[in-house]
């Protein structure tokens, strides 16, 4: 490392710009060209660095990096995942942080490449569980932190720096660049990262968008130096690696709402992700266009416009966005509501619009409902049954990838093959992604750059990938679990406790009451079935008789009737019976004590 560069340090490069045209002076020496990633830490022979993605890996959300060289540890983002449709009652998911905690003297920093909530959304719960010396991130990012910190109680805990493209951190015995990539929020970054083992490139969510609604290019000579450099390992979006082509650009959705607002003659109701901020400037713009009023609802997409604009993401009158409950003031074609509910989450506003129940909104025949997003992998039904409900109570509904109104902010094939090529790394890990896509885009490492499948590493969470500037193998894994959190209750939920949600669901519950005095049965077994599916009345008879008498047998063999173990053991007779049967619901034994005078 450089001596001559504290810890924490800030080194900032300009940004490419257009060039001016003018004559330069004739010279006979060469020009250098300025360095866009200076050279902070210097590779060692035999220097170990470790990749560990405690979330992320094998699945769409809580992306969560830990770069470990020696006893130093930072991080790569913190996000959080949406339940899927069989985590009942779950709001959030997060990634286990056992490997954090029991390091948590190692950690040195955190950097976040942009605000997205699956990048920025579980920053909170680490935070909860250790401290982080200073988290580096883009305005934007670190201005959605903010809120989210300051929510939680945290923000006097955070010390977080705000830092520009090309700018270059140390943290310890590493030095990261950041480099400005396009995705579907301004600010988002891939990472040059100088080890000890050589450079690692993070190339952050991104896609290569030409005609970005920013204006800000990614920066391709930023990452062709890192490549100049040598890059021992790439850590790549592969999203849609399923994918070919290119994905197209995000302006390519303003025509295509456009229409709708020129067709359209009544509400116009939108939805899409909280956090995608090009979509929702480009909303706002074509609203304020055609003379209609916005409505925005839900608090998390409400904030990211509030902050974005504050900020200077977007630009909008006062005036333009109006409350809920002034809809009902204005003519049906001046009025824009725009919602969260692009994923048919079960208590989401567009969910309760189409469902019925919402207390100022409803469905009225010939509002045009757009669905600006695609559904994440798990949530599909949930989406179709969002649109069908629309449909059915008469709306115009434009859904899906013919339609237009949607575009991805993610790589397709064509630009993760233009990732490959710039970097030309000796190692690859494809990241951000279900398994299927991780080993699609392994096979593009090995067809574009011509990598050996020994050095393509598909990876999955807690895994521990140990590199050097020539080697790189998986060593070990660590703890990479989930919390699973419900938010009418403090804390996280138990794996048990949603198995349990999902059994009553599916399987029903089976209620077993015994009242005893002094060892002896003085009432009951008392058998209650709730969301049980028989034959007919006869079967429900018969299998609560048998429950009766083998709960009554039983007792009588058992030498320890204390309430606590007796309920445990008739718990596992009366599951051992009915898995005869086929049958696995909750079960639920309670043992009361009477005392007869």
């Amino acid at each position: 490392m450089n001596r001559n560069i504290n810890q924490n340090t800030i080194i900032r490069r300009p940004e490419a710009v257009a060039p001016v045209a003018k004559v330069a002076p004739k010279s006979s020496t060469p020009t250098e060209p300025q360095c866009i990633i200076p050279d902070i830490i210097k590779p060692e022979p035999g220097a170990k660095v470790q990749v560990i993605a405690p979330g992320g890996l094998c699945e769409i959300g809580k992306n969560t990096w830990a770069i470990r060289c020696n006893d130093q540890i930072f991080l790569i983002d913190g996000g959080l995942a949406f339940p899927t449709e069989e985590m009942h009652g779950v709001d959030l998911v997060l990634p286990e942080l056992t490997y954090l905690v029991e390091n948590k003297e190692k950690i040195v920093g955190m950097i976040i490449t942009h605000g997205h909530e699956d990048h920025i959304g579980g920053v909170s719960n680490i935070l909860k569980s250790v401290d982080i010396p200073i988290i580096y991130g883009p305005p934007l990012a670190i201005g959605l932190l903010e809120g989210k910190l300051k929510e939680a109680g945290l923000l006097s805990k955070a010390n977080m720096k705000r830092v520009k493209a090309r700018e270059t951190v140390t943290l310890g015995d590493f030095a990261i660049t950041y480099v400005r990539n396009n995705h579907s929020i301004p600010d988002s970054f891939s990472l040059v990262i100088q080890t000890k083992a050589g450079i690692i490139v993070h190339s952050g969510d991104f896609k290569f968008d030409h005609t970005p609604v920013d204006g800000e290019l990614f920066d391709i000579a930023a990452l062709s130096e890192a490549s100049s450099k040598g890059v021992t390992l790439l850590i790549s979006d592969s999203t849609n690696a399923e994918r070919s082509g290119f994905t197209p650009s995000e302006k390519a959705v303003f025509a295509k709402l456009e229409d709708v607002f020129v067709r359209a003659t009544k509400r116009i109701i939108i939805t899409t992700f909280a956090s995608q901020v090009h979509r929702i400037k480009q909303i706002l713009e074509i609203a304020q266009k055609y003379g209609r009023k916005v409505a925005i609802m839900g608090r998390s997409m409400l904030n990211i416009a509030l902050v974005s604009r504050q900020l200077g993401y977007m630009q909008f009158p006062d005036g333009l966005i109006i409350r809920a409950d002034e809809v009902s003031q204005l003519p049906l074609n001046k009025v824009v509501i725009l919602t969260t509910g692009s994923q048919g989450e079960p208590l989401s506003a567009l969910t309760r619009i189409a469902n019925g129940t919402h207390k100022q909104l409803s469905i009225l025949p010939g509002d045009s409902v757009i669905i600006s997003a695609t559904p994440i992998p798990g949530n599909e039904r949930s989406v179709a049954a969002t649109i069908n409900a629309l449909f059915a109570r008469g709306a115009d509904v434009i859904y899906g990838r013919d339609s237009g109104v949607h575009v991805s902010g993610h790589c397709s094939q064509e630009e993760q093959k233009i990732m490959l090529n710039l970097v030309r790394p000796k190692f690859f890990m494809p990241a951000h992604g279900e398994y299927r896509m991780l080993v699609r885009h392994g096979k593009l490492g090995e067809e574009v750059c011509g990598l050996p499948p020994e050095n393509v590493f598909i990876m999955e969470n807690g895994d521990v990938l140990e590199v050097t500037t020539e080697t790189a193998a998986v060593v070990g894994e660590v703890p990479a679990g989930i919390i699973m959190v419900d938010s009418t209750r403090e804390g996280s939920i138990g794996k048990d406790i949603v198995q349990d949600r999902e059994k009553l669901s599916t399987q029903g519950l089976l209620n077993v009451i015994v009242t005893v005095s002094n060892g002896q049965i003085v009432a009951g077994p008392d058998v209650l079935f709730k969301g049980f599916v028989f034959g007919d009345a006869h079967e429900s008879e018969e299998m609560s008789r048998s429950i009766k008498m083998k709960v009554s047998s039983f007792w009588e063999q058992l030498t320890d009737k204390s309430p606590e173990k007796a309920e445990a053991q008739i718990k596992t007779l009366i599951k051992d019976t009915l898995k005869a049967l086929k049958q696995d619901p909750v079960i639920q034994v309670i043992i009361l004590e009477a005392s007869l005078v």
